[in-house]
């Protein structure tokens, strides 16, 4: 980067907001996804969408890649500066600007942490869902470039469905909203849906309007032991065909539950030795004795099954506990054993043969896998376990092979390769086997109108 483009960003931002030394760089050279470091040359803490609209027209003027970030708890690669040049933090923007009672909406900055956004809005007895296992340090503006989920989607929907109206500076520097601050919207191209899930490869969120919901006043949830894996995944679209719509319903493989565990050092849940898998599930509503019968319905229907005791949790305290170990199993797990995570979805219906593929597909490329997440909406995160694989296995095509097979078998199934986690770096050599060359075609076309120096987080979702 030459010495006047240094200058320039130091004019735009300040000498305080930008950051060249070792330490810095190494910190925003990696995120959640596997081993892979990319060092930027600088980093840039940009503080108003003015001062982000000349970094990009700059960016433009001498074809400087710009990586934006959030809070770099991705999986896919997403945030990783693969061409070097201008990291662009966004963890300025962290201001929650308006929360609206009237309109049961609010007005974010990408920078909010999303549980801290869903505490101040509690506050007001207001629901914003979308709930990734990351909550507690992930941004809002990470979760609309992935269009997160988490386990309240099953009920209320993923981030999608909660975005409005977005303020976007494009790369070539201007500065647009994408829609209106309205429910209903059929004024010309969806740019907002466009730029959510995107992944930063459009333009750069600056402000979010999203929609609330009533804050529901109880929730139950219980814990239901399998026997076996195959039924705890076909129990889950019973639920659904019965009648019930639980607020959330989450997949825990054994090894899993068990690691998780050990992890942060729990004793809440006795795993006898015959079981294979458990299903949490929460229903929600503003009638504590609907909710009782609900759930009292739903354990009955799980007896069709080969399950051990079902555990009710009766206090708030050990709901807490519960959730805890389903949202830290990522890290559980990758803490045990050296993994590879892919965030497969199919229609819930598909979940048993999902799981046996997936555990046939292991066997023949010499794996161990271990499966949790979102069952109530399809979505499986498979953690491939290295095991007894030779580094050349585990690094090369090999792994390749078998990870292909898997996403192979998930669109045989109707399904796709990512259900919430995006594509980024690490899954784009997959996407033709879910899009037709045109279809891909069109997408790399939007990209170039958009951006068409190529200067945008290049290198991900399509190469």
């Amino acid at each position: 980067m030459s010495p006047l483009v240094f200058l320039t960003l130091k004019n735009i931002v300040g000498e305080t907001a930008i950051f060249v030394d070792d330490t810095t760089l190494a910190n925003y050279a990696h995120d959640e996804t596997e081993d892979l470091i990319y060092p930027p040359e600088v980093v840039v803490k940009p503080s108003t969408a003015e001062q982000i609209s000349e970094i990009l027209k700059l960016a433009n003027q001498h074809l400087i890649t710009i990586t934006p970030r959030g809070a770099g708890t991705g999986l896919s690669g997403g945030a990783l500066p693969i061409f070097g040049g201008i990291v662009l933090s966004m963890e300025k923007f962290n201001k929650i600007i308006e929360i609206d009672e009237r309109n049961l909406q609010a007005t974010v900055e990408p920078g909010v942490i999303n549980e801290v956004f869903q505490n101040a809005v509690k506050e007001k007895n207001l629901l914003y869902p979308p709930d990734p296992a990351s909550k507690g340090s992930c941004f809002l503006g990470g979760n609309v470039a992935e269009s997160s989920g988490g386990p309240k989607c099953v009920k209320y929907g993923t981030t999608k469905d909660y975005i409005l109206n977005l303020e976007v500076v494009l790369p070539t520097g201007e500065i647009i909203y994408t829609g209106a601050n309205t429910l209903k919207n059929s004024t010309g191209y969806n740019l907002t849906q466009l730029m959510v899930g995107s992944e930063g490869t459009l333009g750069i969120v600056t402000k979010i309007i999203v929609k609330l919901l009533p804050l529901p006043k109880y929730d139950l949830l219980m814990l239901i032991p399998f026997r076996s894996l195959d039924e705890a995944c076909e129990a889950v679209s019973e639920t659904f065909r019965a009648g019930f719509i639980p607020s959330a319903m989450e997949l825990m493989e054994r090894d899993a539950l068990l690691w998780v565990s050990k992890f942060v050092e729990s004793n809440v849940i006795k795993i006898e030795d015959d079981i294979q898998a458990h299903l949490l599930i929460e229903v929600d509503g503003n009638d504590m004795d609907v909710l009782m019968k609900e759930i009292e319905a739903i354990a009955e229907l799980m007896t069709k099954y080969k399950i051990a005791d079902i555990l009710f949790a009766d206090s708030e305290a050990q709901k807490q506990e519960l959730w805890k170990l389903r949202r830290r199993i990522n890290e559980a797990v990758k803490s045990n054993a050296v993994s590879k995570e892919q965030d497969t979805v199919v229609p819930r219906a598909e979940l048993p043969k999902l799981v046996k593929g997936i555990k046939e597909i292991g066997y023949k490329y010499n794996f161990k896998s271990v499966c949790y997440g979102h069952a109530g909406d399809g979505n499986l995160h498979i953690r491939i376990i290295k095991g007894d694989l030779t580094d050349e296995q585990w690094n090369g095509d090999y792994i390749k092979r078998a990870i292909t097979e898997i996403f192979t078998l998930c669109k045989t199934l109707k399904g796709t390769i990512s259900g919430e986690h995006g594509i980024g770096l690490i899954q784009q050599e997959y996407m033709n086997i879910v899009f037709s060359e045109k279809a891909l075609a069109l997408q790399r076309e939007i990209k170039t109108v958009f951006d068409p120096n190529g200067i945008l987080n290049p290198g991900k979702m399509f190469g």
